[in-house]
Parts: C-alpha cells; structure tokens; sequence
C-alpha cells in the first residue's frame, strides 16, 4: 500500500453529518449519517459530484476522492448507520440513508449533477438506491416519516460500476465454503466438498465446479429456510429477533484456481489473504441477525441482489473492472453489464487489483477513466 497523502494536501475535505428520517441524532451527539465531502483546491461547490456508499466499510475517505476531487469534480464518501453494523443491516433503511447523502449534495453543496459511484460491495447497495429511485418496491417496510420520504428519492444522472461484485447475496453464496456441513460447528466438513481437499483439486474438474456450486446455493437455501422458521418461532414468543454466527466463507474456487474465470490476479489469494487461512476466520457475515439475513444474504428473499435494479436502468451507464481483482472477476463485470437495462453503456476493463491498490498509476488511469468518462456524458 503507498501513500497518497501528498495528493489529499491537493483537495479540500469537509465532514458532513445529517440524521435520517427513521434514524435521530443519538444522545451521545452522533448523527447516523456520516462522511466527507471532497472537493477541488478552492471550489467548494462543483456541479458535479460522485456519492459512494458501501454495506458497512467506511467510505467516507475513499481512495478514489482525492483523485476525483483532484480532476475538477466533488465527491461525498458517504456512511449510512450501518458502517461498522453489517450485522444490522436492513435495505429500505440504508436507502433512505443514501437519500440523505443525495439530499445534502442538492441542496447544501449546490451539485447539479450527481454521478452513484458503486464500488465494491457497494455496487449493488448503490445500484438498489437508483433502482428505487426509478421504481420502488421497499416503500411498503415503512410508514410515517420513512415512508414519505421514500416516494422522494432523488435519481442520479449517471452510474457506475467499480469492480463491483453482482450483489449482496450472491457474492457471499459464491464465496461460501459448500463442504460445511453443520452450521453450529466451524469444523465438520464434508470431504468430498471440500474445496483444500487436494483429492477434489485444483485445478478443479467442470464436475466438480457444478456440484459445488449447486452445494453452495443449498447452503444459502438451508439457511434461509432455517431463518424464516426461526424467526416465526421467535415472533410467536415475543422476541423480534437474535444473531446467529456464519463460518467458513471463503471458500470461491476461483480464489484457488486461477484456471477458472482467468484474469490477472495472482492464484491462492483471496482479499485475506490464503484462501485456506482465511476460511477459517471469522470475516464477511460472520454474525447476522435474522431479518438481516432475509433482507441482505438470501438468495431467496434478498433485495440486494443486482440485476432486478439494473434491469430498471434508463441512464448512462459504467462497469469498470481491475483485471487483478482478487474477489471480483471478469464473469461478474460481464453480469453486471449484461443486466443494465440501459441501451448508452460501456464495460472497461483496466489493470489493477480490486482498490487499485497495487500502484498509484493504477489509481490515476481509474480516475482518468472515470472523469473522462463523465464528461463525455454530462
């Protein structure tokens, strides 16, 4: 990792904090919403901003703000409540949270054109957002002040997708290890699944890679069917919900198996790491509340799966994917691409690995991309 600290001193930065319509200030002072505007050297208002927001990561000093900001344009890393609460994580929320970082660009930052940037976990979260936006289906999770505000969410003028993985469920399916075979035990393993069984590969046969992917999506479904049951169980008694550990969920074979879905990336690495190691630690949904699992991690009742929101898509469109990403491949940017519904939009595939964190040059031919990109369209 190299420091891109000179370029920050070449921006100005402000934090930027709001509560939501079904979030207040917290007692101790917090708003729920937080993040940092980026801007050019002495114009604080541009009119054209980039939004970024993820699941939980924290993206309010994002690797790509100075850059944008750098080249003329704002760019709000933006937090929903969730950063840091993965666990808690429910969509119809986080979208009004985003509305609320679109609000403050209208109205506070003066911005005239808004560009969603969807990177990484947050491509699909961003892509929720402006398919709500264009076409809702969440306003009826909520009522009052939530509700209201839902029928006003404000579209952007572009999108884009950065090494964005296709959407929250099926990131996590394609990731999950299919040998696990008792979800309250970390180590029972079926052997003939098991992806480190050097009996079953790599390189992995094409029989191979069909029943494990089939065994990984009835490990989503089994889950599923045990949260729905569960949870009623629950309600029945009075209780509105529990947390439940995940393991083992770093089991993608194309971490191992650089044959499969080739690319760039160098083989056995995963984003911590082996693959191996990795499997064994606790990492993406490792603790979940029931209706977090229902709203975020089911293939079955999930709304953060990608394509039904960009199917919806009318706008000017990016996919833009680093050919050294070590946890989204060119499959996934050709998903995603394929599902725009737009008929103006573009798939670029350039060096680099999934932040581009192997070399500024990396960085910077990302941000030429993006804002020559942009104004191309705007």
């Amino acid at each position: 990792m190299f420091d891109d600290t000179p370029l920050k001193a070449t921006v100005d930065s402000r934090f930027v904090s709001s509560a939501s319509p079904t979030a207040p200030r917290i007692m101790a002072g917090g708003n729920p919403c937080q993040g940092i505007y980026w801007t050019p050297k002495g114009n604080p208002r541009p009119k054209v901003a980039l939004i970024a927001t993820h699941y939980n990561v924290d993206f309010s000093e994002h690797y790509l703000a100075p850059y944008i900001a750098a080249r003329g344009f704002g760019f709000l890393g933006w937090n929903t409540r969730y950063r840091g609460f993965e666990d808690q994580f429910l969509l119809e929320h986080a979208i009004l949270d985003i509305l609320v970082g679109m609000r403050w660009l209208r109205e506070e930052a003066g911005v005239e054109q808004i560009v969603i940037l969807g990177n990484s976990g947050g491509g699909s979260l961003m892509g929720a957002y402006q398919g709500e936006a264009i076409a809702a289906t969440l306003a009826g999770e909520l009522s009052g002040a939530g509700a209201e505000a839902y029928a006003q969410l404000i579209p952007a003028q572009l999108y884009i997708s950065l090494n964005a993985h296709v959407g929250r469920p099926e990131v996590l399916t394609d990731w999950m290890d299919a040998s696990v075979a008792d979800e309250t035990d970390p180590v029972a393993t079926i052997a003939e699944l098991d992806p480190f069984n050097p009996d079953n590969g790599p390189p992995y046969s094409p029989e191979f890679v069909e029943k494990y992917r089939a065994a990984q999506r009835a490990r989503n479904q089994r889950i599923t069917d045990w949260a729905k049951t569960e949870l009623a169980r629950l309600n029945a008694a009075g209780v509105p919900d529990r947390l439940f550990p995940l393991f083992r969920c770093w089991g993608d074979l194309r971490c191992i198996d650089p044959t499969l879905d080739p690319s760039d990336r160098l083989p056995n690495l995963c984003y911590r790491g082996d693959p191996k190691i990795a499997n064994k630690t606790p990492s993406i949904g490792r603790v979940n509340t029931i209706k977090t699992w229902l709203s975020m991690w089911s293939l079955e009742t999930s709304k953060c799966q990608g394509a039904p929101h960009l199917a919806k898509f009318r706008l000017p469109s990016l996919v833009v994917q680093g050919t050294a990403d070590t946890g989204v491949f060119p499959s996934d940017a050709t998903r995603i691409f394929d599902a725009i519904g737009s008929t103006d939009k573009q798939l670029a595939l350039i060096p680099g690995a999934h932040y581009f964190e192997d070399s500024p040059a990396h960085r910077d031919a990302a941000a030429d991309l993006i804002v020559d990109w942009i104004k191309a369209k705007l």
